[in-house]
């Protein structure tokens, strides 16, 4: 390639903070529930590279022909692929996309194309370096770069951007359809490849009283390592949606013959640990199956394909709270709506 950047380039990163920063300082965006991607164009060659710096573009082919069609031959773009779904995307859907066989990836490229949403413009279309400059001039550059080359196809859009603290509170509040949280970069900041000096994320987080049907004994010792969470659906079986492991090692210890009263099988009657899923690994059945009696209250910050996407955070026991009570509708949120948002 002969463009000032070269793939793999690390990303600018966000770095977590609890609430939005306020002040004059800050543009705000969507955070996006996708995979971040940097789009590399350099005449008839496309790279598309991971938030990781692994190479996207055979997962996502329908992306890499829209890149070779723009009318830009050369460009750097930061943003985000999601695949939609309805009103809505699917990260589900987005995982599936990372298959080993070609045809199924082409398959389902065909039968659901992604769309890249793109919120930064690294490298403008006469192969100028942008990182140095500052986030105001590169976003009033990428809305030039995307009234002329991006408006109109089907597989991009542009990115919301916003200084109103208000857009930004209305963003947070539609967190867990479309949108995953809010983005803050500071306006007068260069990109800053690699670091979180120049970013902030929000993420919601909320909070989930599940029955724990089960638990895991840590990799070294006999105490408890994880407990497994159960949700009940309509028909009330008691299904597996993820575990947590923040207890603090007292709190284990003291708790592992307890859960070892405890044991009968089986655990869960509906979805099950150690069922067919991509998070399943070697430990994934080698579990514990526990009456349903206890129940426990974990704060989560997404919650897609039937579990939490990522391990919860252990608040307390809830001895007050009946097991048939931890129901599936806590984590059920409204579909947001994807062109909403991006009007």
């Amino acid at each position: 390639m002969t463009l000032p950047l070269r793939a793999p380039y690390p990303p600018m990163e966000a770095r977590p903070v609890a609430k939005i920063p306020q002040g004059a300082g800050w543009q705000y965006e969507p955070k996006w529930d996708g995979f971040r991607c940097l789009a590399f164009k350099d005449g008839a060659r496309v790279d598309l590279q991971s938030k990781a710096g692994e190479p996207l573009g055979r997962y996502f082919p329908e992306l890499v022909e829209a890149v070779l069609e723009l009318g830009s031959k050369r460009c750097v773009l930061d943003g985000e692929i999601v695949v939609p779904r309805g009103r809505s995307i699917s990260f589900e859907d987005l995982l599936l996309r990372i298959h080993p066989a070609d045809s199924r990836v082409r398959k389902l490229a065909a039968a659901q194309p992604a769309l890249y949403i793109v919120f930064d413009l690294l490298v403008d279309e006469r192969g100028k370096d942008l990182t140095g400059l500052p986030l105001e001039e590169r976003r009033r550059r990428l809305e030039s770069f995307a009234e002329k080359h991006l408006l109109g196809s089907e597989r991009f859009a542009l990115s919301p951007a916003s200084r109103a603290l208000p857009e930004a509170k209305k963003w947070l509040a539609r967190a867990g359809g479309a949108l995953d949280g809010v983005i803050a970069k500071r306006v007068d900041a260069a990109y800053d490849t690699g670091g979180r000096d120049a970013m902030q994320k929000v993420k919601e987080k909320r909070t989930a009283d599940c029955v724990v049907g089960g638990f895991r004994y840590a990799t070294a010792g006999r105490i408890v390592g994880s407990l497994l969470l159960g949700l009940y659906d309509d028909a009330g079986l008691l299904h597996h949606v993820g575990f947590t492991s923040s207890l603090k090692a007292p709190a284990r210890k003291a708790l592992t013959p307890k859960l070892e009263a405890l044991v009968k099988p089986p655990g869960f009657t509906g979805k099950a640990p150690g069922g067919p899923s991509r998070w399943s690994t070697k430990r994934s059945t080698e579990w514990q199956p526990l009456a349903p009696r206890l129940v426990v209250e974990v704060e989560f910050d997404a919650f897609t394909g039937g579990r939490f996407r990522h391990g919860t955070r252990f608040l307390r026991f809830r001895p007050d709270k009946l097991p048939k009570q931890c129901t599936l509708d806590q984590v059920e949120r409204p579909v947001g709506s994807l062109r909403s948002v991006l009007g």
